[in-house]
């Protein structure tokens, strides 16, 4: 099992003990020598989109630089930030998920940008869809610009489908379609379908599995909300989770079915040997339900054709937002040369570039239904899925205690997932361990 991790608390209490992370204040700032230092993570494909990005910024603006800070994953990103705050040299800009950046914004980390903002001439607000721009807003500012606007879709192994003759999903498919469908795409190394657990003790183990869905609160949120739930009290400013109610009980019921009635997700063990991403991607998981970001690594993939299709519904189409921001640092030292990286970022040729090499679904509402994103000659060839579901796409609770409700509530869900907890323990538990995270966080 995951372990439960403190970093989230820790984080809280370092850049507590800076003083809020107040730097060299906010407005402009004498630009100084070297190069603008921007903090990102991601996959080796992901950060190569970034680089792409980069030297194009280099060449369009000469006598500029930006020098990426790599961070091996989220959680390394959120301790670099923290770190580097309370040291007193922050990078000049970061790239985060709404999910995370309230902890930050919070302690006064983050620049506020609407006044250089309304002194751009490359940057309208119009032009990028409000549920991504709302998303950074903090105390009434601007905090951060995104760069995309994501929500979960299933990718699916088409050549897998065609092979067992199963039908592909489409729009408008139910949970219990997907639960169908992924039975179906179950297959011992014979090719023979293997219904339920019983027969995972036999000889007859699945080769391939029908469904990999991570155990988290992101991947039940969308499906609590599609059923006419809630996940929290108050939305706004929420007390505690709500996932007592009836529909939400279902949701999360039918979640862990998924592995201990159905078993058509992989077991603890075989995730923690080969990742879903990285399954799907070996032709050994016929769906699989991720974000724009798994695109990057999936168009390496040679050996079969993929696709991507909208979230099975309970009642109506909901999706969950997904969304990263550039942000400026507080302390940062080069303002001035960062906002210039930024603007070009955010504009419409910086986000053509970056959507060429699949990472985003632009924020810029123009270059998302461009050829630039939507053009036929690199996978998915349904990238429209993703923006049809822009108009139901919800974004989840913006706390500074975020982070550690998601760690929280993760080892809870997987156990259920996994081990198969009681489901009245669980909503409990879920209910116990995040009210005290709840009441200790700040809004925005």
């Amino acid at each position: 099992m995951r372990p439960k991790t403190l970093l989230a608390l820790l984080l809280s209490g370092t850049l507590l003990a800076t003083g809020c992370g107040t730097g060299s204040g906010s407005g402009s700032s004498k630009d100084e020598s070297g190069p603008v230092r921007l903090l990102v993570f991601g996959a080796p494909e992901e950060l190569a989109a970034y680089r792409t990005l980069t030297e194009a910024y280099r060449k369009a603006r000469p006598g500029t630089d930006v020098q990426l800070v790599e961070a091996s994953d989220r959680k390394d990103l959120l301790a670099r930030l923290a770190t580097s705050v309370a040291g007193g040299a922050p990078p000049d800009l970061f790239l985060m998920n709404y999910r995370f950046y309230g902890q930050f914004a919070a302690k006064n980390v983050v620049e506020p940008l609407d006044e250089r903002i309304a002194g751009s001439d490359a940057i309208d607000p119009a032009d990028y869809y409000p549920v991504a721009m709302d998303a950074f807003k903090w105390g009434g500012k601007q905090l951060c610009l995104p760069q995309n606007v994501s929500s979960l879709a299933v990718y699916y192994n088409r050549t897998l489908f065609a092979k067992y003759g199963v039908p592909e999903p489409k729009a408008g498919w139910t949970w219990n379609d997907m639960v169908s469908t992924a039975i179906a795409m179950t297959r011992d190394s014979r090719g023979v379908p293997v219904k339920g657990t019983e027969s995972e003790g036999a000889a007859a183990r699945p080769t391939v599995h029908g469904l990999g869905i991570e155990p988290s609160i992101i991947r039940v949120a969308p499906f609590v909300w599609s059923a006419g739930g809630e996940i929290v009290d108050d939305p706004d400013k929420p007390t505690r989770l709500t996932l007592d109610t009836p529909v939400a009980r279902e949701a999360l019921k039918n979640m862990v079915d998924l592995r201990q009635a159905y078993g058509v997700v992989p077991t603890d063990e075989e995730v923690e040997a080969e990742d879903d991403e990285s399954r799907f991607a070996n032709g050994r998981l016929a769906m699989l339900m991720s974000s724009r970001r798994s695109t990057t690594t999936f168009r390496s993939i040679t050996d079969f054709e993929w696709d991507v299709a909208p979230l099975p519904v309970y009642q109506k189409q909901v999706g969950v937002l997904h969304s990263d921001a550039y942000c400026m640092t507080r302390g940062a030292k080069r303002k001035d040369a960062a906002w210039r990286f930024l603007e070009f970022a955010i504009s419409a040729e910086g986000q053509r570039i970056i959507a060429a090499t699949g990472r985003t679904v632009p924020s810029h509402i123009g270059v998302s239904q461009s050829p630039a994103f939507l053009g036929p000659s690199q996978p998915p060839r349904s990238a429209k899925v993703f923006l049809d579901t822009i108009p139901t796409v919800r974004a989840l609770p913006t706390v500074s205690t975020w982070p550690e409700i998601e760690d929280v509530t993760y080892g809870i869900l997987e156990n259920a997932l996994y081990r198969g907890d009681r489901l009245d323990d669980v909503i409990r538990d879920l209910d116990q361990q995040t009210r005290p995270l709840f009441a200790r966080g700040e809004h925005g």
